[in-house]
């Protein structure tokens, strides 16, 4: 057997290792977490996710602890204010798609809500994958293709099937901790 060590993705950067250990691949069915993730999976396109980590709580201020509510209200006045703010990616695309993800997921509110769709992707239960190196854990898989389509079909923006797939990884719906990483099974036992 080989020896127990964490994934080689989060080595090198204490946020990583921090990120690794304590959050990523956790089961989360919390409406504002997954909210925040698929924000903050959004905000990563064409950045590292190092990038994003270090701005999580400046993303957190900025957007009001990721309060759906507070941020569907927000309007030409919040876009600027957070188009000045340097705690965040200041990309208007990426700006616009948080609001009116709010926007959409406050629709939901009333039917199945949020984590209630997302998680119906895997039927409910984590898909306990067994990856063996970095190089056989794909971008993308039709779970997360069917997940981006569905998304975009209800409105929400910044959800490709790469986005999606991380989005996943984030909130525990896969777990793709190596089988060698213990956390794989301390992941698969939540």
């Amino acid at each position: 057997m080989s020896k127990m060590e964490p994934c080689p993705w989060c080595l090198g950067h204490e946020e990583y290792i921090r990120y690794h250990d304590n959050e990523w691949g956790v089961p989360s069915h919390d409406p504002r977490h997954l909210f925040e993730m698929l924000i903050l999976e959004g905000a990563q396109a064409g950045l590292s996710w190092l990038t994003i980590l270090r701005k999580r709580e400046g993303y957190r201020r900025a957007f009001d602890g990721f309060d759906v509510e507070r941020i569907a209200a927000y309007d030409d006045g919040d876009v600027k204010r957070l188009l000045a703010d340097a705690g965040i990616v200041r990309n208007r695309l990426k700006v616009a798609a948080a609001i009116d993800n709010a926007r959409v997921t406050l629709e939901l509110e009333s039917g199945e809500g949020l984590s209630e769709l997302l998680w119906s992707f895997v039927e409910g239960e984590p898909v306990q994958n067994r990856w063996r190196s970095l190089e056989q854990v794909p971008a993308s898989t039709p779970l997360s293709d069917r997940m981006s389509r569905e998304l975009k079909r209800r409105g929400f923006r910044f959800v490709g099937t790469t986005i999606c797939y991380a989005f996943m990884q984030s909130v525990g719906m896969v777990n793709d901790h190596l089988l060698n990483c213990p956390r794989h099974k301390e992941v698969a036992g939540l």
